[in-house]
């Protein structure tokens, strides 16, 4: 009797768990900032960019509301997983080591990595041979870091940072030599910068993909299924009606 009690009190606390993750009328945001044209702050304070647009405009097609709660990199997944926030919309590539621990919406955006550098660094294509004894930088616990940890870490000198922003001042202070990370991302903070010269090294990069993945996509706790549901369905919405091409347009222009 016992055994069959415990059975069914189990069965209550599942299927109240679906139904509070189909009911949410309030979603938090985890968010790492600054990752401009992303997700970053105007000169007045106010949190902005392409995911924050899109993470907005997805709730108001859902007939909820959201909040943006930031979070450092290396800990947004933790933080998801303790219930700090209900999903993760921070340019998250999804891959399969991500899949063991969170459940992703479809990719809602593919974006390329490269390599960024001073324009006299004196090389045309990032390589083993061209990275030998260079200091590269990358953001701790990306894509980025594994693809360079795992095909240049023994020629080269890796120095990993919590942001972005960070590593680029790094490199703009001439403390590394050049760095790898979202091509967007280098595009605004280092080829648009006024302190420096810098330009990309070689082509961008997609492949492999498993380090590059599938794009970016909204991370969920693995038992929010139908949230994450009900967010690809906006996603859909959002894509058919030009609402999505409108955001994309503010940040990357007509490409």
């Amino acid at each position: 009797m016992k055994k069959l009690l415990t059975v069914s009190l189990l069965g209550v606390a599942i299927a109240a768990g679906t139904a509070q993750a189909r009911d949410y009328d309030h979603v938090r945001f985890g968010v790492d900032v600054p990752y401009e044209p992303m997700e970053f702050r105007t000169p007045d304070g106010e949190l902005t960019g392409f995911d924050i647009d899109l993470g907005n405009a997805l709730c108001e097609e859902m007939g909820i509301t959201c909040e943006w709660i930031e979070q450092e990199w290396d800990g947004i997944i933790p933080g998801l997983l303790s219930r700090n926030y209900d999903a993760i919309m921070s340019s998250m590539t999804i891959n399969d080591e991500r899949r063991q621990t969170v459940l992703f919406s479809d990719p809602y955006i593919t974006m390329p990595s490269a390599w960024f550098g001073p324009a006299d660094l004196g090389i045309d294509e990032a390589n083993q041979e061209t990275l030998d004894g260079l200091t590269i930088g990358v953001q701790r616990g990306t894509l980025q870091d594994s693809f360079v940890t795992d095909m240049y870490g023994d020629v080269a000198s890796v120095s990993r940072y919590s942001t972005a922003d960070d590593m680029v001042l790094d490199l703009q202070a001439q403390r590394l030599d050049i760095v790898f990370l979202d091509y967007p991302i280098g595009q605004s903070t280092l080829l648009e910068s006024e302190r420096g010269d810098f330009v990309v090294v070689g082509e961008t990069i997609t492949e492999p993909a498993e380090y590059f993945g599938e794009g970016f996509g909204i991370a969920f706790r693995p038992r929010d299924e139908a949230l994450a549901e009900r967010f690809n369905e906006a996603l859909a919405t959002l894509k058919e009606d030009g609402t999505y091409d409108e955001i994309f347009q503010r940040y990357f222009g007509e490409e």
